[in-house]
């Protein structure tokens, strides 16, 4: 079975989410498209953390 939290000296953590930023030079290609949709979901994401 797969380990469900990591930890180390005095931090454990369990990261469920691989999130991806674009480079500097790519940001204004995809940042403008999807800003609105980007915007929602992280704050749907932090409204289910907490």
């Amino acid at each position: 079975m797969a380990k469900t939290s990591y930890s180390l000296s005095h931090t454990k953590w369990m990261c469920k989410y691989h999130i991806v930023f674009t480079p500097k030079y790519r940001r204004k290609a995809i940042y403008y498209k999807v800003r609105s949709d980007l915007i929602d979901i992280i704050k749907h994401l932090c409204g289910c953390r907490g």
